[in-house]
């Protein structure tokens, strides 16, 4: 077996979940994704492609009409996109693995900006790469910021790929349009591939927000050398479908189109289809997830901040509350306590990254906004201990 896939870590987010599954007692928040089921016209728009018998193949790069919906959905957004730049994948995160895959050869240097969802940075160590990691920096008040001058010395005529996630998970940090036209200059200096994960581009607090976050796709050119990774599961509620889309330079569909033969061949037709109705019900689903959650985070953040020990601030976007608790330095051992002494199910942040450790992350997408409360409850008996 390869040296890099004995060295991966298992995940310490499912190895907390792993100690609470099954167990009615805990309020789980340990996962990304919210508790709401994905609404009945998506659902119905994958049962009538099944019901037609829509069980075969479909294009390598998806079906014409998805990626051309997919296309206008992003123009929409950021300005005129070509469907021939979007390919459709089976998720997210088989939509970044695609993109490492395109772009990066073993021994090829890879930045990433970290804390950050750990497939970002396991990625390039299965493929061999030699990854270095510039770290956003805890301020007083909770919030995380990224040091540019660091960021911009980090990557150099030697760098291959600069991977970034913003809105961030789990921090909540986002990147502004000045600052991705500064990345993305030094990166056309140095000849740098970027790889955006935008996931959460929809689900943006920002004062006075536009309905996304900014986005490279805003201040990059078609033929730039920047990758775009989105996903359904987010901001449509269909985590469990996986399905995603890369959005490139036209010059790369064709050969993503190759990789993609040799990964999964294709993603599910009915789950295309069911991604057609998602975008065509955008104004349906959308703006009121975001609204909902930005009141989760309204009523979970204040009542975290009461809690004695706790560093926390509102994230600009994304669905998570970081916190850090004093007094419990190792984050693992926080997070496996909370579950078996508090009923309370939280993600570790060093999960995320070394300089996360001693922090926590509470996804804060609830139907019901009473279990954040009692959550809170829970987390404040269990501290006071």
């Amino acid at each position: 077996m390869r040296q890099a896939i004995l060295n991966l870590e298992e995940s310490k987010i499912r190895e907390v979940a792993n100690a609470g599954m099954g167990r009615s007692d805990v309020l789980a928040f340990w996962f990304g994704e919210s508790d709401e089921v994905t609404p009945d016209f998506i659902r119905q728009a994958a049962i009538d492609s099944l019901q037609q018998g829509e069980t075969f193949y479909s294009h390598n790069l998806g079906l014409p009409e998805l990626r051309l919906a997919v296309a206008h959905y992003m123009g929409g957004l950021h300005g005129p996109i070509a469907a021939d730049r979007i390919a459709i994948t089976s998720g997210g995160v088989n939509a970044l693995m695609l993109a490492i895959q395109m772009l990066v050869d073993a021994g090829d240097e890879v930045v990433a900006v970290t804390p950050v969802w750990p497939n970002l940075t396991a990625q390039p160590a299965i493929l061999g790469a030699r990854l270095r990691c510039v770290a956003l920096q805890p301020q007083a008040d909770g919030a995380w910021a990224l040091d540019m001058a660091q960021l911009l010395a980090a990557v150099t005529p030697a760098t291959k790929l600069l991977v970034l996630n913003a809105p961030n998970n789990p921090t909540g940090w986002t990147l502004t349009r000045a600052e991705q036209q500064t990345i993305l200059d030094h990166c056309r200096r140095t000849g740098t591939w970027i790889l955006a994960d935008e996931v959460y581009e929809r689900l943006y607090y920002a004062p006075s927000a536009n309905s996304c976050a900014p986005s490279f796709l805003d201040v990059a050119a078609p033929e730039d050398r920047l990758v775009v990774v989105h996903s359904f599961s987010k901001s449509f509620l269909m985590t469990g479908w996986r399905l995603g889309w890369l959005v490139m330079p036209a010059s790369a569909t064709p050969h993503m189109g190759k990789l993609i033969e040799f990964n999964t061949s294709c993603a599910s037709v009915f789950v295309q289809r069911a991604g057609i109705a998602a975008l065509q019900g955008t104004d349906q689903i959308t703006p009121r997830v975001v609204a909902h959650l930005k009141t989760c985070r309204d009523t979970l953040v204040p009542l975290l901040q009461a809690v004695p020990g706790v560093r926390v601030a509102p994230a600009q976007g994304g669905m998570y509350a970081f916190f850090q608790l004093a007094g419990h330095p190792d984050s693992l051992v926080t997070a496996k306590r909370l579950v078996a002494e508090a009923g309370l199910g939280l993600a570790p942040g060093n999960a995320f990254a070394p300089e996360a450790q001693g922090w926590l992350r509470w996804c804060f997408a609830s139907k019901d906004l009473h279990r954040l409360e009692q959550g809170v409850e829970r987390l404040k008996k269990w501290a006071i201990i």
